[in-house]
């Protein structure tokens, strides 16, 4: 076992992300440098930077790192042909995947023949780094574009799956056979492990392994909850995170508590909607919007705050609120997706998503919860935190899948 742990430590592992880096995913960052961290070798490929500002030097540091397929991309017609001369029988492989993929999708010519174009680039970069394992997050454009490198005779891949946009057209993302065709694939909750069970099918349960997303603990210190912190949201401004409810929510609570502030991190394409929401309750004083946050900005704004505030319609597991358990903060949120196998009424409050009312009730019980009991389901998350989102650990089980997998054929 040690000799073979050596052999993973020596090996060159690559990861394909669609845009990279990017400040709404700084996970994959930490996992990658938790990987690196075991001393791992990993190549990084992605297919275009991120149009959102880098606001960290980490971002800015992985930018440098990470090689682009679709810089220089009128060369992709070339490699087209090359490979076609150089490669028949992989390009007759990958045709055929193409062509299912293309099927399942019920059309996207174009769309799918960049995936081919960008996966005929990928095997040649990846094989010549040596790279005898890819990983990428989401089951979506990069997923296909892995799975058609692998055809054509590049590294065997997996995929961590998060949801849940990903899984809204189970069927036309081929999430049966990109499962199907993966060495393993990796679900970040239960329910995200379930809903990529029912489109793969049962035989392919022992194929899905639950690895959580993580937090490098040692980064985040516990401090005691402030007693006229505001309640902090973080998050991509957009239908899913549903800021724009809390305007409504707060407004029935401001007479009651002059000391309620809301905080709000994050841009995006509701970020007029939020601001319409906020006038027409006239809470411009007590809701302030503050955009995009370095990380470590975001990491202060939490540690001063009372709890995250996290109203989504839609999520996998967002890492905020592992950070927010991680500082001994407690979470009002929904019950949505993997939210419940985190937050329980010893963490925190839930309502049912979209429910305004009861999104209300949960913050005023948030408000009126002494220091004492915001302290203990503080703590509370931050043991859970330690025992289930540790990023080192949870790297090292990660590698061990690799592991197992390294010296199957595709």
């Amino acid at each position: 076992m040690v000799e073979r742990w050596g052999e993973i430590r020596r090996m060159r592992i690559a990861y394909f992300l669609n845009t990279y880096p990017s400040t709404s995913q700084t996970f994959i960052r930490t996992e990658i440098r938790a990987i690196e961290a075991e001393g791992v070798e990993v190549v990084r490929f992605a297919l275009r930077r991120s149009a959102d500002p880098l606001v960290t030097d980490g971002d800015r540091d992985e930018q440098a790192a990470t090689d682009y397929l679709l810089d220089g991309r009128a060369g992709l017609i070339a490699g087209f042909f090359g490979e076609l001369a150089r490669n028949p029988g992989g390009m007759a492989r990958a045709l055929s995947t193409w062509a299912r993929l293309l099927t399942n999708a019920g059309g996207g010519l174009i769309r799918h023949g960049a995936y081919l174009l960008e996966a005929i680039r990928l095997k040649q970069r990846a094989n010549a780094a040596g790279v005898a394992h890819l990983h990428t997050h989401f089951s979506t454009n990069s997923a296909a574009v892995a799975l058609l490198c692998q055809r054509l005779g590049g590294p065997g891949y997996s995929f961590t799956a998060h949801g849940p946009n990903e899984f809204y057209d189970r069927e036309k993302g081929s999430i049966g056979l990109k499962v199907a065709a993966a060495r393993f694939v990796v679900a970040i909750t239960h329910h995200c492990r379930a809903t990529l069970a029912e489109p793969a099918g049962m035989a392919a349960w022992d194929k899905i392994h639950v690895v959580r997303c993580g937090v490098t603990i040692e980064d985040f210190a516990v401090r005691p909850v402030p007693a006229d912190g505001p309640l902090v949201a973080v998050g991509r401004l957009c239908t899913e995170k549903a800021q724009e409810l809390i305007p409504a929510a707060i407004a029935p609570l401001v007479d009651r508590f002059p000391e309620l502030r809301v905080e709000i991190i994050g841009d995006g394409p509701s970020r007029p909607r939020v601001q319409a929401a906020i006038a027409a309750q006239g809470l411009e004083d007590r809701i302030t919007l503050l955009g995009w946050q370095s990380h470590d900005a975001v990491r202060a704004r939490l540690d001063n705050g009372r709890a995250l505030l996290l109203p989504s319609f839609a999520e996998g597991l967002p890492i905020v609120l592992m950070e927010a358990f991680a500082l001994g903060r407690p979470v009002i949120t929904t019950w949505i997706a993997g939210h419940p196998e985190l937050v329980t009424p010893e963490t925190g409050w839930a309502c049912a998503a979209g429910d305004v009312e009861g999104l209300t009730s949960a913050i005023a019980a948030a408000m009126t919860a002494s220091k004492e009991a915001l302290t203990a389901m503080g703590a509370e998350g931050r043991e859970r935190v330690e025992r289930q989102h540790d990023q080192r650990a949870n790297a090292r089980e990660l590698l061990t899948l690799i592991r197992t997998v390294a010296d199957r054929p595709n």
